[in-house]
């Protein structure tokens, strides 16, 4: 897979830097959601947040139900590009946001009391087509990445047991379900432990509820993820609550399927330390890198010192922190040779910026049957300028 992969990037019609999706290996995970969906009896739908790349959404929508949205914008996209179901949740609300949302949506979800009783008038309006949930807060996460932990101290995310128990129960007149998102790129024994919570907490509410949300996080389509163990823990939830269960994974769809093909621009050593600079940025196009931060693979690279020649990758942004990390090649790297950073599909293409205006990736398929790659998009001078005004 690799070593066709890295052929494929060296193609004259492979642009760089390059985000490039292999179809076959999108197939190979949807095929697992499939099964998953089968055995489980869960309605398994993408959450744009982590991929939205549209031009994969004709082979993603024979497989998934529809999309989960996070703004207005992703949802427009979900209903333009995917069809099918399109649900939302959002931190707030604003008034035209609503309106627009209630009137399309298959599900909304409310993060906070507060919005509720802002908006649960429109429960049951004609013209409202959404059945609405509240996300839920259980206390209870194993991630331990601050920045991406939903349950800690004064989070912002949903609302708990307690906070619940003071309302009258004309407060949830309109709910029909709950939604709970506590998990980041996790197994399904995560998940059972956080459902203990869950139930413990709010099993009551759940006997009066038409659907449950178990958000995303769930890392299904990883090779070691039991899905055996996720098939049981859904099918106990509709069983013991007679609700439809829902799983809104954004990077398990696109794991492991996509590469950012990029160039050595330059090559020199500072203080005696070899550098490569490369057509692409951790900042603009991985800040993931940054962020989590984590060390993407690089096909044909090893550890620092474990093959000849150990090299700095830095970009192309003023950014002093704009280094990418450090790996190993059996030959020193040279201005022209290409990179392919694994496992760029998700995250990655959404949270990408126009930071000094470097070069944006262009975007491509590779479509295994025809050996073809279909450049689905080039970025030009105008799409940098027109962010802005």
């Amino acid at each position: 897979m690799h070593h066709d992969i890295q052929e494929i990037g060296k193609r004259a019609e492979v642009p760089t830097p390059c985000f490039l999706v292999d179809e076959s290996l999108l197939a190979r995970n949807l095929e697992i959601l499939a099964q998953v969906q089968r055995a489980s009896g869960a309605t398994i739908i993408l959450a744009l947040k982590g991929f939205a790349m549209w031009s994969t959404f004709p082979q993603i929508a024979k497989t998934l139900r529809g999309t989960t949205a996070s703004s207005v914008n992703e949802a427009k996209l979900g209903f333009e590009k995917f069809g099918g179901e399109v649900h939302a949740y959002c931190v707030a609300y604003r008034d035209a946001d609503m309106d627009y949302l209630r009137k399309r949506c298959h599900h909304i979800t409310v993060n906070s009391l507060s919005q509720w009783q802002r908006f649960q008038h429109f429960a049951g309006q004609e013209e409202t087509t959404a059945s609405f949930g509240l996300r839920i807060n259980p206390e209870y996460s194993e991630v331990t990445t601050e920045i991406y932990n939903p349950c800690r101290k004064g989070t912002r995310f949903g609302i708990t047991a307690a906070d619940l128990a003071q309302q009258d129960p004309s407060t949830l007149e309109g709910i029909d379900g709950l939604h709970f998102h506590t998990m980041c790129e996790q197994n399904s024994d995560t998940l059972e432990r956080t459902l203990e919570h869950v139930e413990a907490k709010f099993g009551r509410l759940l006997h009066h509820m038409k659907w449950l949300n178990c958000g995303g996080g769930h890392h299904i389509t990883r090779p070691d993820y039991d899905r055996d163990r996720l098939a049981r823990l859904v099918r106990h939830l509709r069983n013991t609550y007679d609700l439809d269960v829902y799983l809104e994974p954004g990077e398990a769809v696109a794991l492991n399927t996509g590469f950012l093909v990029a160039s050595v621009i330059d090559r020199f050593d500072s203080d005696g330390h070899p550098i490569a600079i490369l057509d692409t940025s951790a900042s603009a196009h991985m800040p993931d890198v940054l962020e989590m931060p984590y060390r993407p693979e690089i096909i044909g690279a090893g550890e620092p010192g474990e093959k000849a020649h150990t090299l700095t990758l830095g970009g192309t942004t003023c950014l002093a922190g704009d280094v990418i990390g450090e790996w190993s090649f059996d030959n020193d790297l040279k201005i022209g040779d290409r990179l392919i950073f694994t496992d760029m599909a998700h995250y990655s293409m959404v949270k990408t910026n126009h930071f000094n205006g470097v070069d944006h990736p262009a975007i491509a398929r590779y479509h295994p049957e025809t050996d073809e790659v279909i450049i689905d998009r080039r970025f030009t001078y105008a799409d940098y300028r027109d962010r802005l005004s």
